[in-house]
């Protein structure tokens, strides 16, 4: 059973950085696509920034520019950097893998950003 853990939520001022991490409990180069999605209240859940088993990356053009997402396949964790964070991008963070068999999800972490 995959397991994806997620953390790095918390409380920050608009202006602000936030890093949130997701560690799986296997190797992420089992995996062909990773990513982070986020759900705000009353909102679909929606994709921020993925990447492929590759190294290629997309971000949304709502997080374009602010945003960065990584990995470190020595540590199995996949990371979201997040600068200049704005009220509108308070939500539930989750991350999610993807292989040739199924779809993992982690837990979520919240972030909010205070305006």
């Amino acid at each position: 059973q995959v397991q994806l853990v997620e953390s790095g939520g918390g409380l920050v001022q608009a202006g602000g950085s936030l890093r949130l991490s997701c560690a799986a409990s296997r190797s992420i180069f089992r995996f062909n696509f990773m990513g982070w999605y986020r759900q705000a209240p009353g909102k679909q859940r929606e994709l921020v920034a993925s990447i492929r088993s590759g190294g290629s990356t997309n971000v949304a053009d709502s997080v374009k520019g602010r945003f960065t997402i990584s990995r470190d396949t020595a540590k199995n964790t996949m990371y979201l950097q997040m600068n200049s964070l704005k009220f509108e991008d308070t939500a539930v963070y989750y991350c999610k893998a993807v292989d040739g068999l199924a779809n993992y999800w982690g837990q979520g972490t919240q972030v909010t950003v205070s305006s």
